[in-house]
């Protein structure tokens, strides 16, 4: 199959020329957009939207219909995986996920087991072939998963948490235990990301929200070695393409050197980490993606600009071009941004010179 007709964020992870800066956001389709909000209101609740192939596409499409982006997200959650393995997932009002059964006793450590994607996750393939047919070779569709470490604090904690109690409890008086629920996930999350990819995702991405939060030996045993297994474990090419893969850790800078290590293609970069430093540490090794304040766009439309500017300049001075970046937010958008304020941040990276 031929290359999108719009190939930069492609063409930027391939380490190739481009014609403008790529530019995608993280939680592009979400609750920032009015239309995102009535969809959303007639699937009855998230969990529904979520398992509607043609809802999911229909959301999946409308910031590239309202916005001039260089890449479509997949439109579904990282906590489906642990759904599909039982621990029954629901959203409580004003409080977020949750999990009916957290996992706490070892003997349901011992039984958990890694789903079957074309069984248990077969709505989020139905989607993925879906909006992949709905581009009609528009733009990439990028496929992506929660970390294991990351999945394991929800299933853990039954959901969000402030202290990360229970599961750096297990982490440290039991290992074993969180070692075996990090493996099982690993190869949940390698299944359902090569089934995303045979189904039309033509680069997945890792999101590890909650690496940042532990030690940095922890970081490197709990988190990053379950991740470097999942890319080393990857479709590396598909129809003729290469399928390139980005691991983004929240509060990951301090690893940097070690997560480019990790086998992935792209790392992507929260707001602490300059991105022009970020270039000089790790050379041409991996591509970098990145890494805007998302409370920037509550600034004027010229304060946007200006800012997307600095982190284009900090990255061009730490080399020769602007091969390797893809430009981003350093978190996902906030649902309360201002949705024309996107197009002044896109307006700027996109008319900065790739030269």
């Amino acid at each position: 199959m031929p290359r999108p007709r719009n190939d930069n964020f492609l063409r930027a992870l391939y380490r190739q020329p481009v014609t403008r800066i790529p530019l995608w956001l993280m939680r592009q389709a979400g609750r920032y957009l009015p239309e995102y909000c009535e969809t959303r209101k007639r699937a009855g609740d998230f969990l529904a939207l979520c398992k509607s192939a043609d809802l999911a596409c229909e959301v999946t499409l409308q910031p590239l219909a309202r916005y001039d982006l260089d890449a479509a997200i997949l439109f579904s959650d990282i906590l489906t995986v642990p759904d599909a393995m039982g621990l029954g997932l629901y959203f409580e009002t004003g409080e977020g996920p949750r999990f009916l059964r957290p996992l706490r006793e070892e003997l349901a450590i011992n039984d958990l087991c890694a789903p079957d994607p074309y069984d248990r996750l077969a709505y989020v393939l139905d989607a993925t072939r879906a909006i992949r047919k709905a581009l009609d070779n528009s733009v990439p569709l990028i496929g992506f998963a929660g970390s294991p470490y990351t999945l394991a604090c929800y299933m853990v904690e039954g959901g969000g948490s402030k202290d990360f109690r229970h599961i750096k409890t297990m982490l440290y008086a039991r290992p074993d235990l969180l070692h075996r629920i990090l493996d099982v996930t690993s190869q949940a999350v390698t299944a359902y990301l090569n089934a995303q990819i045979e189904n039309g995702a033509q680069a997945v991405m890792l999101f590890d929200t909650w690496g940042g939060s532990l030690s940095g030996a922890a970081y490197r045993e709990f988190s990053l070695a379950y991740m470097r297994k999942i890319v080393a474990g990857l479709h590396k090419e598909r129809e003729g393409e290469k399928i390139p893969a980005i691991l983004f850790t929240k509060g990951g800078g301090l690893w940097l050197e070690s997560i480019a290590e990790s086998g992935c293609d792209a790392v992507g970069l929260d707001w602490t980490v300059d991105l022009g430093d970020a270039r000089r540490r790790v050379g041409d090794k991996v591509v970098l993606q990145g890494n805007l304040d998302p409370n920037v766009l509550f600034a004027p439309p010229e304060i946007i600009a200006r800012e997307a500017e600095k982190i284009l300049a900090s990255y061009q001075a730490a080399g020769d071009d602007m091969t390797g970046l893809v430009f981003n937010l350093g978190h996902g958008i906030s649902q309360f941004t201002p949705p024309e304020h996107v197009c002044a941040l896109l307006k700027a990276v996109h008319a900065y010179p790739t030269r």
